[in-house]
């Protein structure tokens, strides 16, 4: 991602510049790139120059996956909220103001977007396919989980502090099925969580492979099996 995000980390640390008069951390977490992704993010550390904020690069032990990257953040994350994003910010950072008034009555602990609640947000589509594939694979999670919402895997999601580290122990799952498993733990635990309309737009040159949006289905399974096995406390 050395290409995007430079940018994306500017706008991310506007927003909070002009939105924030509390302070914030930036975690990038680089998941064994081949590229400068780490350099690059190490490069726009080094030139903030914000008391209120700080911006930290942190590297997994090689290629380990979305789900592994996400713990490795929520881990290292001092904050009361912590909220994850993609690196494409295909929801715009300025959304998190929609997540943030959905647990501001203190009634939910987790806040994530969502695509299909309303579609007319969605600014750039993806393929027919994928699009089919999307809803095919919520059918599939509502099925095996029990979990009610139309859109789990939109990467913008919104966790109080404490809830997001109890769930976050118990997760297992190290790539894209993960989303699944985080909902359905915070479930189980308890949580409030409520699905928030958001603006979204695809962007090219994504990560995700037709092989990791194929093995996710497969994880839809794992979650099950981790539950009925006794792996989740």
């Amino acid at each position: 991602e050395e290409a995007r995000l430079p940018a994306t980390l500017r706008s991310i640390v506007a927003y909070l510049q002009q939105a924030s008069e509390c302070s914030a951390e930036i975690l990038v977490v680089d998941d064994g790139s081949t590229d400068r992704t780490p350099d690059v993010a190490q490069k726009q550390a080094d030139a903030l120059e914000d008391e209120r904020l700080s911006l930290t690069v942190l590297s997994n032990p090689g290629n380990r996956g979305k789900g592994y990257s996400v713990r490795h953040g929520v881990e290292k994350a001092r904050c009361d909220w912590i909220l994850f994003t993609d690196a494409d910010l295909s929801a715009p950072i300025e959304e998190c103001e929609k997540l943030m008034a959905a647990v501001s009555d203190g009634s939910c602990d987790i806040a994530f977007g969502s695509r299909a609640v309303d579609r007319s947000l969605i600014g750039v589509h993806q393929s027919a396919f994928r699009e089919s594939m999307g809803r095919m694979f919520n059918q599939v999670v509502r099925l095996v989980t029990g979990l009610p919402y139309k859109d789990t895997q939109c990467g913008f999601k919104l966790f109080a502090n404490k809830p997001a580290r109890m769930i976050f122990e118990q997760q297992r799952l190290d790539r894209f099925g993960f989303d699944v498993e985080i909902l359905f733990l915070a479930r189980k635990l308890g949580f409030q969580a409520v699905e928030v309309p958001v603006r979204w737009s695809h962007s090219e040159g994504a990560k995700v492979s037709m092989f990791a949006g194929a093995n996710a289905f497969v994880d839809i399974a794992r979650v099950r099996w981790n539950d009925w096995t006794g792996k989740y406390r």
